[in-house]
């Protein structure tokens, strides 16, 4: 699993020849960090008595936000594993007409497994960019710049994400289903764009 390897060992796998991991793992892995930055931030102003008053609400973002980090984790290896499932779609055979129809059905299905995959993970990477938003307002300030890097990181994931929905996309037949994945990344690139400027602004104005 790609998630048990160290940082190194990661970075090299990435490196290499081998088409996956790739984008899409990367992508998933900076959104997991991006979670864990939004949840050290929780962990170092919950349980100090002049952060009292939004002590519950930081602790149901925590909570989700680990929820967020190993669903993240999870998705590194997933991405690739998806991945191969549409390399093994294209290696099936073609030398009948039935052949041909089963290898296309089985195509499309796991270029379909291998859009909505990104697309979960910039679901997950919306969710820490709002959490940030919250860590920064309301957390440790001397955080604050942790704050922003997690925010930062959340973006980048969720625009890597999106751009694997879209390459996947280019390849499935279904028009309905294209419109309809099209429709939901542009919302939430659209949401996470404005987000993160004003995310931005704020920790700007306050280093």
């Amino acid at each position: 699993m790609l998630v048990e390897l160290t940082g190194r060992e990661f970075i090299n796998a990435v490196s290499s020849e081998s088409p996956a991991p790739g984008g899409g793992s990367v992508a998933a892995f900076a959104g997991a960090l991006s979670a864990a930055l939004v949840n050290m931030v929780i962990n170092l102003t919950v349980g100090k008595e002049k952060f009292q008053e939004h002590e519950e609400e930081l602790k149901e973002i925590r909570k989700k936000g680990y929820e967020l980090q190993e669903q993240l984790t999870q998705y590194v290896d997933e991405d690739t594993r998806t991945f191969n499932l549409v390399m093994e779609a294209y290696k099936m055979p073609k030398d009948t007409e039935e052949a041909k129809a089963k290898r296309s059905e089985a195509i499309q299905g796991a270029m379909k497994k291998a859009a909505e995959l990104p697309l979960e993970v910039a679901k997950c990477c919306l969710e820490i960019i709002i959490f940030s938003d919250v860590v920064i307002t309301r957390g440790n300030p001397n955080c604050l710049s942790d704050g922003g890097v997690g925010c930062l990181m959340a973006h980048a994931g969720l625009k890597g994400a999106i751009f694997n929905v879209q390459i996947n996309l280019g390849s499935i037949k279904d028009e309905q289903y294209k419109a309809r994945l099209a429709e939901e990344i542009k919302n939430i690139e659209d949401e996470a764009e404005n987000l993160t400027k004003q995310i931005i602004a704020k920790v700007k104005s306050r280093l």
